[in-house]
């Protein structure tokens, strides 16, 4: 069964502004490179909780999964950028993730929960943006962010079941703490442009 797109995009407190998916059709190689960047990054997070949480079955399970499949993205997306003739440079990163990460709380179970709620709210922001890029991007490439659109959302269900596994009580408050800060970093004018970068200015 395909993963339903809308819980996603009902779920973010605001879509990605035009100005953005504008920018991306004028920044194709530094678009491709930095989420060929964001696919390693997921799977390098889906690892660390591996190895953090060793006690936890069903965690392990789930990010074993999808650590698999954020290495295939990379694959995919690494594909699309050798079919476009697109070099592999390294870049910083976005203020986007590192942001987020600042509202993770130390102590336990807290830490594991906000981690799980972050993961929830980059991959439904990412699917959210390859659901624009469909629209806006050159049929070639167009179509690597139609394959993953199904994974993505499922990425962000995944997360989201993990975290309220853990303590469901804390999940809506966290939820709308990450999902403010979100769209704070989304709507504000950002100097760089990245995958989850803001509004190009």
């Amino acid at each position: 069964m395909r993963p339903d797109k809308q819980p996603v995009l009902n779920f973010l407190h605001v879509r990605t502004p035009d100005a953005w998916f504008a920018e991306a059709t004028q920044q194709l190689p530094l678009l491709l490179v930095d989420h060929a960047n964001c696919e390693k990054k997921a799977a390098s997070t889906a690892l660390a909780l591996m190895y953090r949480y060793v006690g936890q079955t069903e965690l392990l399970h789930a990010m074993s999964s999808l650590a698999r499949e954020e290495l295939r993205h990379f694959e995919q997306v690494l594909d699309v950028m050798q079919a476009e003739d697109v070099e592999y440079t390294q870049i910083n990163a976005a203020r986007y993730a590192q942001s987020l990460h600042e509202l993770v709380r130390k102590e336990e179970p807290y830490r594991l929960v906000d981690q799980l709620v972050l993961g929830a709210v980059v991959e439904a922001r990412s699917c959210e943006r390859f659901i624009g890029l469909v629209d806006v991007l050159p049929e070639g490439i167009a179509g690597l962010y139609r394959q993953l659109i199904d994974s993505e959302a499922r990425h962000f269900m995944e997360y989201l079941r993990l975290a309220r596994a853990v303590d469901d009580a804390e999940v809506a408050a966290r939820t709308e703490v990450f999902l403010a800060r979100d769209a704070e970093l989304v709507c504000a004018t950002d100097p760089q442009f990245r995958f989850h970068s803001g509004v190009p200015g």
